[in-house]
């Protein structure tokens, strides 16, 4: 496939999801779904605790697929200033609905995170750079490694990128597959240090246990070889 072509292709495949009529097995109202939001926000939190960053406020951080803007949302909660938070998503539909929930200060753009025309982030501005669940959905390498370079430009000397994505591949999902940590580090060859762990429940697993009892999630999660998706802090060199 043409890197060129993989804008329109994800764009496909997040259709096809739609059609499928998916969108309540994400809702937040599903207990496997705020169990595996809150298990991450912990993640997150305790990776910001051992970079030593304690004044969210002041931290610059740019989002690769920002969706309809949970994500970013969650980050004002933690105490993230919205005229540092910046996003970029791919799909109209998802763009306007970030936009609806957003403050206005937080800027957002519509379009491909990895065309410098469509995503005018200056280089090394950035404290953080978060990406959730994308790179899963890219299945040609060398668009998923020219994002990744454009990433690592918009970070400052000793930033960070926040990753958050499957470990393994669905093989319900074609449309999906899983990023080892091994592409990680060809992704980021320059990274100084990568800070990596297991997290979140198989979600099949966390479904089909939490009807039973949402306090089955985190029993069944003390096993990390139940674990599916991969929360990394993935740091610059000074």
């Amino acid at each position: 496939m043409n890197p060129a072509d993989e804008p329109q292709a994800v764009a496909a495949r997040y259709a096809r999801r739609q059609q499928a009529g998916l969108a309540d097995r994400y809702s937040v109202l599903q207990p496997d779904v705020w169990q595996t939001l809150h298990e991450r926000q912990r993640g997150l939190i305790a990776m910001l605790r051992r970079a030593g960053f304690t004044d969210l406020g002041a931290l610059r951080l740019t989002e690769v697929g920002c969706g309809s803007g949970g994500n970013l949302l969650e980050l004002l909660r933690l105490g993230l200033a919205p005229e540092h938070l910046q996003g970029i998503e791919l799909l109209p539909e998802r763009h306007a609905q970030a936009r609806a929930a957003l403050p206005v200060a937080t800027r957002l753009w519509l379009g491909d995170a990895a065309d410098p025309a469509q995503a005018p982030v200056p280089a090394a501005s950035q404290d953080l750079v978060l990406q959730s669940t994308v790179f899963s959905s890219l299945l040609d390498d060398a668009f998923q490694q020219r994002l990744a370079q454009a990433m690592w430009q918009w970070l400052r000397p000793g930033g960070a990128v926040v990753w958050y994505d499957f470990a393994v591949d669905n093989p319900r999902n074609r449309d999906v597959r899983g990023v080892p940590l091994a592409r990680v580090r060809q992704l980021f060859p320059q990274a100084r240090r990568l800070d990596a762990r297991r997290v979140t429940l198989a979600p099949p697993l966390a479904r089909a246990v939490c009807r039973l009892h949402p306090a089955l999630y985190s029993l069944c999660n003390a096993l990390p070889l139940l674990r599916t998706h991969r929360l990394a802090w993935i740091e610059k060199p000074e």
